[in-house]
């Protein structure tokens, strides 16, 4: 075997396993997941909820940006000696747009008793489902 059809062979391997862009119409409204994430993300940083339970749907850079936000937390929680407790809040508004095919950019309007916040996602499709490519609480 050649050299040259070794590495052509290993780079049809490689592209067979990696991820592969699913179209927007293969895949579900988002909103419901925008919506889920937001008050998830709400949760984290409350301490009620550990950020492993929204892996599946983060990105890697999201997933360390959230767990790094949350351990801050934790924190700042420890020097006030306030105890983690569930936050009562509500999705008023969940506004999406699409860029490009398989791609949601979303906002998700939170209002909790003290402030209302902004939760910025932006999701993309691989694999058959979507995933947060980015993430903000604003």
């Amino acid at each position: 075997m050649s050299p040259h059809l070794a590495v052509h062979k290993t780079q049809d391997v490689h592209d067979l396993f990696a991820r592969q862009h699913t179209s927007s119409a293969d895949l579900p409204d988002p909103r419901p997941l925008v919506s889920t994430l937001a008050g998830g993300v709400l949760e984290v940083l409350a301490g009620v909820r550990e950020v492993d339970q929204l892996a599946r749907w983060l990105d890697e850079e999201p997933y360390e940006t959230l767990v790094l936000r949350a351990n801050l937390a934790v924190r700042a929680r420890s020097v006030r000696g306030r105890p983690a407790k569930q936050p009562a809040y509500m999705v008023r508004r969940v506004l999406c747009s699409s860029p490009a095919d398989g791609v949601v950019e979303a906002t998700a309007i939170i209002t909790t008793p003290v402030r209302t916040r902004a939760v910025a996602i932006r999701l993309e499709g691989y694999d058959g489902r979507w995933r947060a490519t980015s993430l903000a609480m604003l």
